[in-house]
Protein backbone atom coordinates (compact mmCIF):
# COMPACT_ATOMS: atom_id res chain seq x y z
CA UNK A 1 0.00 0.00 0.00
CA UNK A 2 1.43 3.15 -0.77
CA UNK A 3 1.87 5.54 2.18
CA UNK A 4 -0.34 9.04 2.32
CA UNK A 5 1.13 11.76 1.82
CA UNK A 6 1.92 14.19 5.02
CA UNK A 7 -0.77 16.09 6.39
CA UNK A 8 -0.26 19.94 5.54
CA UNK A 9 0.45 21.33 8.86
CA UNK A 10 -2.59 23.86 9.72
CA UNK A 11 -2.25 28.13 9.17
CA UNK A 12 -0.47 29.52 11.94
CA UNK A 13 -2.76 31.55 13.74
CA UNK A 14 -1.96 34.02 16.16
CA UNK A 15 -3.41 36.02 19.17
CA UNK A 16 -2.28 39.27 20.81
CA UNK A 17 -2.72 41.34 23.38
CA UNK A 18 -5.08 44.48 23.57
CA UNK A 19 -2.66 46.86 23.22
CA UNK A 20 -1.48 44.94 20.13
CA UNK A 21 -4.89 44.63 18.73
CA UNK A 22 -5.32 48.53 18.53
CA UNK A 23 -1.95 49.33 17.69
CA UNK A 24 -2.42 46.98 14.25
CA UNK A 25 -5.94 48.46 13.72
CA UNK A 26 -4.43 51.91 13.85
CA UNK A 27 -1.92 50.60 10.67
CA UNK A 28 0.86 49.92 12.39
CA UNK A 29 3.19 46.92 10.66
CA UNK A 30 5.14 45.57 13.56
CA UNK A 31 3.82 42.32 16.32
CA UNK A 32 6.85 42.22 18.79
CA UNK A 33 6.88 38.47 20.38
CA UNK A 34 5.98 39.89 23.36
CA UNK A 35 2.50 40.99 22.39
CA UNK A 36 1.64 37.30 21.29
CA UNK A 37 -0.96 35.51 23.89
CA UNK A 38 -1.52 32.54 22.14
CA UNK A 39 -0.25 30.26 18.77
CA UNK A 40 -1.75 27.23 17.50
CA UNK A 41 1.53 25.90 16.75
CA UNK A 42 5.47 27.20 16.55
CA UNK A 43 6.00 28.83 13.01
CA UNK A 44 8.48 28.54 10.80
CA UNK A 45 10.68 31.60 9.06
CA UNK A 46 8.78 33.46 6.01
CA UNK A 47 5.11 31.29 6.64
CA UNK A 48 2.23 33.22 6.65
CA UNK A 49 0.82 34.54 10.11
CA UNK A 50 -2.30 34.98 10.17
CA UNK A 51 -3.57 37.19 13.62
CA UNK A 52 -7.19 37.47 15.25
CA UNK A 53 -8.53 39.78 17.77
CA UNK A 54 -9.97 38.60 21.20
CA UNK A 55 -13.37 38.10 19.55
CA UNK A 56 -12.07 35.16 16.50
CA UNK A 57 -12.34 37.72 13.92
CA UNK A 58 -9.41 38.59 11.33
CA UNK A 59 -7.25 41.19 11.66
CA UNK A 60 -4.01 41.04 9.91
CA UNK A 61 -1.84 38.60 8.33
CA UNK A 62 1.98 38.97 7.66
CA UNK A 63 5.68 36.75 7.52
CA UNK A 64 6.67 35.27 10.64
CA UNK A 65 9.89 35.29 11.84
CA UNK A 66 10.79 32.99 14.99
CA UNK A 67 14.43 34.03 15.31
CA UNK A 68 13.61 37.72 15.57
CA UNK A 69 12.35 40.07 18.20
CA UNK A 70 9.80 41.64 15.49
CA UNK A 71 8.11 38.42 15.06
CA UNK A 72 5.66 39.10 12.42
CA UNK A 73 5.92 42.07 9.68
CA UNK A 74 2.45 42.91 8.49
CA UNK A 75 1.34 42.64 4.90
CA UNK A 76 -2.25 42.94 4.84
CA UNK A 77 -4.56 44.07 7.79
CA UNK A 78 -8.49 44.88 7.52
CA UNK A 79 -10.73 42.86 5.62
CA UNK A 80 -9.71 39.19 5.46
CA UNK A 81 -8.19 38.47 1.91
CA UNK A 82 -5.98 35.57 -0.02
CA UNK A 83 -2.36 36.05 -0.67
CA UNK A 84 -1.20 34.41 -3.44
CA UNK A 85 0.75 35.07 -6.50
CA UNK A 86 -1.99 37.22 -8.47
CA UNK A 87 -1.97 39.56 -4.47
CA UNK A 88 2.09 39.69 -4.70
CA UNK A 89 1.56 40.74 -8.50
CA UNK A 90 -0.95 43.32 -7.53
CA UNK A 91 1.26 44.57 -4.57
CA UNK A 92 4.45 45.10 -6.71
CA UNK A 93 2.48 46.69 -9.22
CA UNK A 94 0.67 49.46 -7.22
CA UNK A 95 4.17 50.20 -5.85
CA UNK A 96 5.28 50.63 -9.48
CA UNK A 97 2.67 52.64 -10.15
CA UNK A 98 3.42 55.19 -7.15
CA UNK A 99 6.56 55.92 -9.06
CA UNK A 100 5.07 56.89 -12.39
CA UNK A 101 5.79 60.00 -12.29
CA UNK A 102 9.75 59.39 -10.97
CA UNK A 103 10.70 57.45 -13.69
CA UNK A 104 12.01 59.31 -16.81
CA UNK A 105 14.38 59.31 -19.63
CA UNK A 106 16.56 61.45 -17.55
CA UNK A 107 16.01 59.76 -14.26
CA UNK A 108 16.60 55.80 -14.32
CA UNK A 109 17.49 55.52 -10.51
CA UNK A 110 15.50 55.58 -7.93
CA UNK A 111 13.61 53.33 -5.50
CA UNK A 112 10.98 50.75 -6.52
CA UNK A 113 9.99 49.53 -3.65
CA UNK A 114 10.20 51.05 0.24
CA UNK A 115 9.59 48.22 2.56
CA UNK A 116 6.80 48.88 5.46
CA UNK A 117 5.33 51.68 3.77
CA UNK A 118 4.72 50.21 -0.26
CA UNK A 119 3.41 46.70 2.09
CA UNK A 120 7.04 44.96 1.62
CA UNK A 121 7.77 45.01 4.90
CA UNK A 122 11.91 44.18 5.32
CA UNK A 123 12.21 44.06 1.57
CA UNK A 124 14.01 47.32 -0.14
CA UNK A 125 14.02 47.44 -4.22
CA UNK A 126 15.94 49.97 -6.00
CA UNK A 127 16.44 50.63 -9.62
CA UNK A 128 19.88 51.76 -11.25
CA UNK A 129 19.54 51.71 -14.89
CA UNK A 130 19.17 48.11 -15.97
CA UNK A 131 20.14 47.10 -12.72
CA UNK A 132 18.01 46.40 -9.65
CA UNK A 133 18.99 46.16 -6.27
CA UNK A 134 17.05 44.03 -3.54
CA UNK A 135 17.72 44.32 0.14
CA UNK A 136 16.84 41.89 2.67
CA UNK A 137 16.22 42.92 6.53
CA UNK A 138 14.47 40.09 7.70
CA UNK A 139 15.58 36.47 7.39
CA UNK A 140 11.52 35.69 6.76
CA UNK A 141 12.32 36.67 2.66
CA UNK A 142 14.76 34.04 2.42
CA UNK A 143 12.46 30.96 1.91
CA UNK A 144 10.63 32.92 -0.40
CA UNK A 145 13.30 34.07 -2.34
CA UNK A 146 12.83 32.12 -5.73
CA UNK A 147 9.09 33.10 -6.00
CA UNK A 148 9.74 37.25 -5.39
CA UNK A 149 13.12 36.72 -7.86
CA UNK A 150 10.41 35.20 -10.70
CA UNK A 151 8.25 37.66 -10.14
CA UNK A 152 10.64 40.48 -10.69
CA UNK A 153 12.13 38.81 -13.69
CA UNK A 154 8.80 38.60 -14.98
CA UNK A 155 7.64 42.12 -14.38
CA UNK A 156 10.45 44.06 -14.76
CA UNK A 157 12.88 42.02 -16.39
CA UNK A 158 16.32 43.48 -15.26
CA UNK A 159 19.76 43.31 -16.93
CA UNK A 160 20.64 42.25 -13.32
CA UNK A 161 19.17 41.48 -9.95
CA UNK A 162 21.20 42.24 -7.03
CA UNK A 163 21.21 40.85 -3.83
CA UNK A 164 21.99 42.48 -0.64
CA UNK A 165 20.90 41.29 2.77
CA UNK A 166 21.30 43.38 6.36
CA UNK A 167 24.20 42.30 8.43
CA UNK A 168 21.86 40.95 11.15
CA UNK A 169 20.26 38.15 8.58
CA UNK A 170 24.04 37.39 6.78
CA UNK A 171 24.77 34.56 8.78
CA UNK A 172 21.56 32.82 7.85
CA UNK A 173 21.54 33.27 4.39
CA UNK A 174 24.92 31.75 4.17
CA UNK A 175 24.68 28.92 6.25
CA UNK A 176 20.75 27.76 5.50
CA UNK A 177 20.29 29.38 2.01
CA UNK A 178 24.13 29.36 0.73
CA UNK A 179 23.33 33.30 -0.32
CA UNK A 180 26.22 36.16 0.04
CA UNK A 181 25.37 39.45 0.01
CA UNK A 182 25.87 41.02 -3.53
CA UNK A 183 25.11 37.62 -5.12
CA UNK A 184 23.25 37.86 -8.73
CA UNK A 185 20.23 36.28 -8.60
CA UNK A 186 20.24 36.69 -12.33
CA UNK A 187 22.55 34.68 -12.84
CA UNK A 188 20.92 32.25 -9.98
CA UNK A 189 17.35 32.14 -11.14
CA UNK A 190 19.51 31.26 -14.75
CA UNK A 191 21.22 28.14 -12.68
CA UNK A 192 17.94 27.21 -11.16
CA UNK A 193 16.22 26.72 -14.64
CA UNK A 194 19.31 25.24 -15.99
CA UNK A 195 18.97 22.67 -13.33
CA UNK A 196 15.18 21.97 -13.24
CA UNK A 197 15.75 20.87 -17.05
CA UNK A 198 18.47 18.55 -16.21
CA UNK A 199 17.54 17.03 -12.84
CA UNK A 200 14.40 18.33 -10.89
CA UNK A 201 16.03 16.51 -7.46
CA UNK A 202 18.62 19.51 -7.55
CA UNK A 203 16.60 22.25 -6.77
CA UNK A 204 13.79 20.57 -4.20
CA UNK A 205 15.64 22.80 -1.56
CA UNK A 206 14.02 25.96 -0.68
CA UNK A 207 13.56 26.92 -4.91
CA UNK A 208 17.58 26.97 -5.26
CA UNK A 209 20.06 25.09 -7.18
CA UNK A 210 22.27 22.65 -5.03
CA UNK A 211 25.39 24.43 -7.14
CA UNK A 212 25.99 27.98 -5.51
CA UNK A 213 25.54 31.09 -8.23
CA UNK A 214 28.66 31.94 -9.94
CA UNK A 215 29.71 35.62 -9.99
CA UNK A 216 28.72 38.70 -12.14
CA UNK A 217 31.99 39.06 -13.66
CA UNK A 218 34.39 36.13 -12.64
CA UNK A 219 31.76 33.41 -12.85
CA UNK A 220 33.48 31.45 -9.77
CA UNK A 221 31.22 29.51 -7.94
CA UNK A 222 29.70 31.37 -4.84
CA UNK A 223 31.62 34.65 -4.74
CA UNK A 224 29.78 38.00 -5.62
CA UNK A 225 30.56 40.11 -8.07
CA UNK A 226 34.14 41.93 -7.33
CA UNK A 227 34.17 45.68 -6.29
CA UNK A 228 34.51 47.20 -9.79
CA UNK A 229 31.09 45.99 -10.30
CA UNK A 230 29.43 49.12 -10.67
CA UNK A 231 26.16 50.92 -12.62
CA UNK A 232 25.94 53.99 -14.11
CA UNK A 233 22.49 56.00 -13.72
CA UNK A 234 20.89 59.38 -14.64
CA UNK A 235 19.29 61.19 -11.91
CA UNK A 236 17.75 64.19 -13.38
CA UNK A 237 20.26 63.98 -16.08
CA UNK A 238 23.20 63.42 -14.15
CA UNK A 239 25.47 60.43 -14.27
CA UNK A 240 26.30 58.44 -11.24
CA UNK A 241 28.11 55.40 -10.20
CA UNK A 242 26.54 53.05 -7.84
CA UNK A 243 28.56 50.16 -6.19
CA UNK A 244 25.53 47.84 -6.60
CA UNK A 245 27.56 44.78 -4.58
CA UNK A 246 29.43 46.41 -1.93
CA UNK A 247 28.37 50.06 -1.28
CA UNK A 248 26.55 51.58 1.63
CA UNK A 249 22.58 50.61 1.24
CA UNK A 250 21.84 49.55 -2.15
CA UNK A 251 24.82 51.71 -4.02
CA UNK A 252 23.63 55.47 -3.32
CA UNK A 253 21.95 57.36 -1.40
CA UNK A 254 18.84 57.65 -3.69
CA UNK A 255 16.39 59.14 -0.52
CA UNK A 256 18.55 62.67 -1.36
CA UNK A 257 17.43 63.43 -4.32
CA UNK A 258 15.17 65.70 -3.94
CA UNK A 259 17.16 67.60 -1.45
CA UNK A 260 20.06 67.62 -4.34
CA UNK A 261 17.58 69.57 -6.62
CA UNK A 262 17.32 72.16 -3.95
CA UNK A 263 20.63 72.66 -3.35
CA UNK A 264 21.21 73.15 -7.51
CA UNK A 265 18.92 75.99 -7.13
CA UNK A 266 20.41 78.02 -4.45
CA UNK A 267 24.51 77.35 -5.58
CA UNK A 268 24.80 79.96 -8.60
CA UNK A 269 27.84 82.04 -8.36
CA UNK A 270 28.76 80.75 -4.45
CA UNK A 271 31.90 78.57 -3.39
CA UNK A 272 30.09 75.04 -1.56
CA UNK A 273 31.45 73.20 1.08
CA UNK A 274 29.87 69.93 0.84
CA UNK A 275 30.70 68.11 4.35
CA UNK A 276 29.90 64.27 4.97
CA UNK A 277 30.44 64.11 1.09
CA UNK A 278 30.18 60.44 0.60
CA UNK A 279 30.72 60.04 -3.76
CA UNK A 280 29.25 63.95 -4.15
CA UNK A 281 25.84 63.96 -4.92
CA UNK A 282 25.10 67.31 -3.62
CA UNK A 283 28.64 68.74 -4.70
CA UNK A 284 27.78 67.27 -8.47
CA UNK A 285 23.64 69.17 -8.61
CA UNK A 286 25.88 72.37 -6.80
CA UNK A 287 28.28 72.35 -9.58
CA UNK A 288 25.39 72.19 -12.29
CA UNK A 289 23.58 75.30 -10.60
CA UNK A 290 26.12 77.08 -11.57
CA UNK A 291 28.85 77.11 -8.17
CA UNK A 292 32.26 78.47 -8.62
CA UNK A 293 34.04 75.62 -6.29
CA UNK A 294 32.74 72.71 -4.03
CA UNK A 295 34.75 71.26 -1.65
CA UNK A 296 34.20 67.56 -0.53
CA UNK A 297 34.77 66.43 3.13
CA UNK A 298 34.62 62.79 4.07
CA UNK A 299 36.62 60.24 6.37
CA UNK A 300 36.75 57.89 3.69
CA UNK A 301 39.12 58.05 0.44
CA UNK A 302 37.12 55.74 -1.33
CA UNK A 303 33.82 57.45 -1.10
CA UNK A 304 36.36 60.89 -2.09
CA UNK A 305 37.37 58.75 -5.18
CA UNK A 306 33.96 58.00 -6.02
CA UNK A 307 33.22 61.50 -6.07
CA UNK A 308 36.15 62.04 -8.17
CA UNK A 309 35.16 59.33 -10.53
CA UNK A 310 31.16 60.94 -10.74
CA UNK A 311 32.88 64.66 -11.62
CA UNK A 312 34.54 63.07 -14.29
CA UNK A 313 31.39 61.58 -15.68
CA UNK A 314 29.65 64.45 -16.34
CA UNK A 315 32.45 66.91 -17.93
CA UNK A 316 30.31 66.85 -20.99
CA UNK A 317 27.83 69.34 -18.63
CA UNK A 318 29.84 72.98 -19.45
CA UNK A 319 28.65 73.91 -15.73
CA UNK A 320 30.22 70.93 -13.97
CA UNK A 321 33.27 71.34 -16.13
CA UNK A 322 34.25 75.18 -14.97
CA UNK A 323 33.53 74.15 -11.36
CA UNK A 324 36.68 73.66 -9.34
CA UNK A 325 36.39 70.46 -6.98
CA UNK A 326 38.46 70.28 -4.22
CA UNK A 327 38.36 67.04 -1.78
CA UNK A 328 39.64 67.04 1.53
CA UNK A 329 40.08 63.56 3.38
CA UNK A 330 39.36 64.54 7.09
CA UNK A 331 36.84 63.98 9.81
CA UNK A 332 34.38 66.71 9.27
CA UNK A 333 33.40 67.16 12.38
CA UNK A 334 36.89 68.07 13.71
CA UNK A 335 37.74 70.00 10.60
CA UNK A 336 34.43 72.03 11.00
CA UNK A 337 36.03 72.88 14.62
CA UNK A 338 39.35 73.56 13.48
CA UNK A 339 38.79 75.71 10.09
CA UNK A 340 36.48 78.92 11.34
CA UNK A 341 38.84 80.81 9.18
CA UNK A 342 37.47 79.40 6.13
CA UNK A 343 33.91 80.44 4.32
CA UNK A 344 31.76 79.29 1.82
CA UNK A 345 28.41 80.64 0.34
CA UNK A 346 26.21 77.47 0.96
CA UNK A 347 27.26 74.85 3.71
CA UNK A 348 26.08 71.56 3.76
CA UNK A 349 25.77 69.11 6.95
CA UNK A 350 24.54 65.55 5.75
CA UNK A 351 26.51 63.21 8.32
CA UNK A 352 25.68 59.90 8.69
CA UNK A 353 23.36 58.71 11.36
CA UNK A 354 24.62 59.74 14.84
CA UNK A 355 21.40 57.58 16.58
CA UNK A 356 21.78 53.89 15.81
CA UNK A 357 19.52 53.10 18.78
CA UNK A 358 17.26 55.35 21.21
CA UNK A 359 19.59 55.09 24.22
CA UNK A 360 22.19 57.52 21.89
CA UNK A 361 19.16 60.19 20.56
CA UNK A 362 19.75 62.45 23.33
CA UNK A 363 23.30 62.58 22.51
CA UNK A 364 22.61 62.61 18.78
CA UNK A 365 20.75 65.94 19.16
CA UNK A 366 23.31 67.63 21.06
CA UNK A 367 25.55 66.69 18.54
CA UNK A 368 23.52 68.06 15.37
CA UNK A 369 23.12 71.51 17.21
CA UNK A 370 27.06 71.72 17.65
CA UNK A 371 27.72 70.04 14.10
CA UNK A 372 25.26 72.92 12.33
CA UNK A 373 26.96 75.56 15.65
CA UNK A 374 30.10 74.92 13.74
CA UNK A 375 28.80 75.29 10.40
CA UNK A 376 27.74 78.83 10.81
CA UNK A 377 31.26 79.46 11.88
CA UNK A 378 32.38 78.94 8.11
CA UNK A 379 29.07 80.54 6.49
CA UNK A 380 29.74 83.80 4.72
CA UNK A 381 26.76 85.85 5.73
CA UNK A 382 23.83 86.22 3.79
CA UNK A 383 24.51 82.47 3.01
CA UNK A 384 22.39 79.40 3.46
CA UNK A 385 23.11 76.55 5.49
CA UNK A 386 21.60 73.27 5.01
CA UNK A 387 21.46 70.85 7.77
CA UNK A 388 20.57 66.96 7.07
CA UNK A 389 19.64 64.13 9.61
CA UNK A 390 18.63 60.31 8.60
CA UNK A 391 18.93 59.21 12.83
CA UNK A 392 15.55 57.46 12.80
CA UNK A 393 15.26 57.98 16.55
CA UNK A 394 15.84 61.29 16.00
CA UNK A 395 12.70 63.25 15.58
CA UNK A 396 12.02 66.01 12.77
CA UNK A 397 10.65 68.08 15.92
CA UNK A 398 13.81 67.02 17.66
CA UNK A 399 16.12 67.79 14.91
CA UNK A 400 14.71 71.30 13.47
CA UNK A 401 14.61 72.18 17.03
CA UNK A 402 18.23 71.64 17.62
CA UNK A 403 18.98 73.47 14.25
CA UNK A 404 17.11 76.44 15.29
CA UNK A 405 18.79 76.48 18.67
CA UNK A 406 22.27 76.66 17.34
CA UNK A 407 21.21 79.45 15.14
CA UNK A 408 19.78 81.80 17.87
CA UNK A 409 22.91 81.00 19.96
CA UNK A 410 25.44 82.26 16.94
CA UNK A 411 23.82 85.74 17.37
CA UNK A 412 23.46 85.99 13.70
CA UNK A 413 19.76 86.72 12.22
CA UNK A 414 18.91 83.59 9.74
CA UNK A 415 15.72 82.66 8.01
CA UNK A 416 14.28 79.79 7.58
CA UNK A 417 13.68 79.10 4.12
CA UNK A 418 12.14 75.41 4.70
CA UNK A 419 12.35 72.13 5.79
CA UNK A 420 12.04 68.82 3.91
CA UNK A 421 11.77 64.95 4.88
CA UNK A 422 10.91 61.98 3.19
CA UNK A 423 10.60 61.79 -1.24
CA UNK A 424 7.97 60.57 -2.92
CA UNK A 425 9.63 57.42 -3.10
CA UNK A 426 10.77 56.91 0.07
CA UNK A 427 7.15 57.29 2.08
CA UNK A 428 6.90 56.70 5.28
CA UNK A 429 3.66 55.35 6.58
CA UNK A 430 4.53 54.75 10.05
CA UNK A 431 6.78 56.85 12.84
CA UNK A 432 9.56 54.28 13.04
CA UNK A 433 10.21 55.07 8.82
CA UNK A 434 10.17 58.68 8.92
CA UNK A 435 14.08 58.98 9.51
CA UNK A 436 15.52 61.90 6.93
CA UNK A 437 14.89 65.35 7.67
CA UNK A 438 16.63 68.39 6.28
CA UNK A 439 16.66 71.93 7.03
CA UNK A 440 17.51 74.97 4.97
CA UNK A 441 18.75 78.56 6.76
CA UNK A 442 20.13 82.17 5.13
CA UNK A 443 21.40 84.24 7.22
Amino acid sequence: MRPSPPTPAPRLRLRVTATAETILRGGHPWLFADSIREANRPGHSGELAVIYDRNDAFLAVGLFDPDSPLRVRVLHAGKPLTIDAAWWRENLTRALHRRAGIAAEQTNGYRCINGESDHWPGLVLDRYAGTFVLKLYTAAWLPRLAEITALLRAELQPERLILRLSRNIQQTARKQFQLEDGTSLLLAATERDWAESQSPQATKRCGWPATQPRSVASGDAGSPAPEAEREIFLETGIRFEADVVHGQKTGFFLDQRENRRRVEMLARGGAVLNAFSFSGGFSLYAARGGAKSVTDLDISTHALESAKRNFALNQSAAAIAACRHETIQTDAFAWLEQNPGRRYDLVILDPPSLAKREAERAGAIQAYGKLVAHGIKVLRPGGVLVAASCSAHVSAAEFFEAARSATRRSGRRFTELETAQHAPDHPATFPEAAYLKCIYLRG
